[in-house]
């Protein structure tokens, strides 16, 4: 018997299939703006959930949230510590005791808004959102976090202690 005359040899190779990139590349139908804005809304509904959340069940009140490890072992105030007071007065329009339980929170809320509407702009355009930082922004946000730890925990920085 002849194994050129074998049917698997008759089959031609399938053609290539063309990828990502490729120009003869099938291009997907471009998203609904609903589709494109899905991620911004769930991302702001899980954030009006979690101060939800925090402006119904008081931190101020004992057992309701775990106590920081860091205060809790050593008495040194985190960056962190205060935060869900912070964000319980914030939640209900108090900006003063926010301020007072941690500063650097309620400046953190602000950043955190003005990325999220930037998102959600670029989102309903059809652009996706890019925060390229160079590393040394990155080493100053890091630098604010630990100023901030440092003078919390001194006596002339015991205004912004919570």
């Amino acid at each position: 018997m002849d194994a050129s005359a074998s049917p698997a040899a008759a089959a031609p190779d399938p053609a290539p299939v063309p990828g990502p990139g490729h120009p003869a590349a099938p291009v997907p139908p471009p998203a609904s703006r609903l589709r494109r804005l899905a991620a911004p809304v769930g991302a702001m509904a899980a954030v009006v959930g979690a101060f939800g959340y925090v402006a119904a069940v008081d931190p101020n009140e004992p057992g309701h949230y775990p106590v920081c490890p860091l205060l809790r072992f050593t008495g040194v105030f985190c960056p962190g510590c205060g935060g869900l007071r912070s964000a319980h007065a914030f939640a209900h329009g108090d900006l003063a005791a926010a301020f007072g339980a941690n500063a650097l929170a309620v400046v953190g809320y602000a950043v955190l808004a003005v990325v999220w509407l930037l998102w959600t702009v670029r989102a309903s355009r059809g652009r996706p959102l890019r925060i390229g930082l160079a590393p040394r922004y990155w080493w100053g946000v890091g630098a604010v976090f630990l100023v901030f730890s440092v003078v919390r925990n001194l006596p002339f920085g015991s205004a912004l202690a919570p």
